[in-house]
């Protein structure tokens, strides 16, 4: 068996060891994170095999890695992200609430009742406030914080 792996080509051990690497990355973590280049470490074994030189490996591993991520990238984002399902927090985005306390940036000030919860609230704007009993729509959520912009009123 020694003899067998000394007289094996250095790119053969080397692509080899690679494809390995790739693989076991791969199932020691939770995504995607490392198959395309698997594959295309892969490949170029398969072209050292048959005695391509060390630059046509190298070019065909670059390709084919790139070529995957970018041909699967679309089809592993939706999939991926499909399953990924909103909190309760992200359900509030468009809701329009009551201001409870003053909303100021500046003075760091502002909460409103959500749905039974206490938020603290900022306004997108730190030039703007919202008095208490206003109505405001919550934009997006920053950590803990909902960032709402002022209704305007009709």
């Amino acid at each position: 068996m020694a003899q067998f792996l000394s007289a094996l080509n250095p790119a053969i051990m080397l692509w080899l060891v690679f494809t390995i690497i790739f693989v076991a990355i791969e199932l020691a973590t939770v995504g995607l994170t490392s198959i395309w280049f698997a594959a295309g470490a892969l490949v170029a074994l398969i072209a050292a095999m048959l005695g391509a030189n060390v630059i046509v490996q190298f070019l065909l591993f670059l390709v084919v890695s790139i070529a995957l991520l970018f041909a699967t990238k679309p089809l592993v984002r939706t999939h991926i992200n499909a399953r990924a399902e909103k909190t309760n927090a992200d359900s509030a985005i468009g809701d329009e609430i009551r201001i409870v306390e003053r909303v100021s940036n500046i003075d760091q000030t502002g909460t409103a009742i959500v749905r039974g919860q206490e938020w603290t609230v900022r306004t997108e704007d730190d030039k703007e406030t919202i008095e208490a009993g206003e109505m405001a729509k919550v934009v997006r959520i920053s950590g803990v914080k909902l960032i709402v912009r002022k209704m305007k009123e009709e």
